[in-house]
Order: structure tokens, then sequence, then C-alpha cells
């Protein structure tokens, strides 16, 4: 059985920015605090979070949505990778980000607050400090 879930949150910048941030590799290490190797281009493999988290994208599309095949290093190595689409919708000032993530293993779970902790949290810290 697979797992899946969504989470969201309120980010101080606009659409464009948090989605050049995601794909690019110096502002999104940065922004997150690990390093990452990502790609604006569709097809292309990504890390993340010092080789923690692994991936491609298979869907992009300026500025509202990124669509990317997803895995960490506590995936095991026959289960699928997940499937993780990231929206990103003005609201007010700043961004709704909406994370929704699917096909999960069945310790899947823990990464619903690992997008607070490793993304949303030092996503609103990096923005606001700009």
């Amino acid at each position: 059985m697979s797992i899946e879930f969504e989470v969201s949150d309120l980010i101080p910048a606009h659409p464009d920015e948090i989605y050049n941030a995601w794909l690019d590799p110096e502002i999104h290490s940065e922004m997150t605090g690990g390093k990452a190797e990502v790609s604006s281009k569709e097809g292309d493999s990504f890390t993340a979070w010092d080789g923690y988290i692994q991936g491609k994208n298979t869907e992009l599309r300026f500025p509202n949505r990124i669509l990317q095949s997803w895995r960490t290093v506590e995936f095991d190595g026959d289960d699928e990778d997940s499937r993780l689409e990231i929206l990103f919708e003005a609201a007010g000032s700043g961004t709704k980000i909406l994370i929704r993530h699917s096909n999960l293993p069945d310790h899947g779970m823990q990464y619903k607050q690992g997008w607070f902790d490793s993304y949303f949290i030092p996503m609103k810290a990096y923005f606001s400090g700009k």
C-alpha cells in the first residue's frame, strides 16, 4: 500500500521567485541549508539535502507547477519512486506552496513533517531575509 499526503504553507516571496529558487542549485542549497544539484530542465535528474534526496524533473510549468519523481536514501531498492507535485499560487504579498506527495512506501509519513522542517521553515527564513 502506498501513502500520500498534502502539506502547504505561506512563503513570503512571489511564485516565480520560489519556482526559480527550487530549480537553481545555488539558491536551493542556500534556501534549505543542504547541498543541492538541481536543474530547470524537464527530464534532468537532481539531488538535494547532501544527496539524501534524489529524483527527476518530469514536468515543469513556470511559475506554478513542478512535478518530480522523488526518493530518499531510506527507500528500499525495490521501492518505486514517489511522485512529488509542487504548486505555487500567489497569495497577497507571498505565495501559497502546496506539496502533494504520493506513491510513498509504508514508512513515508515521516516526510510529511520533513517538508515543514527541511523546506517550509528554512524557506520562510531565507525569503524573509531578502
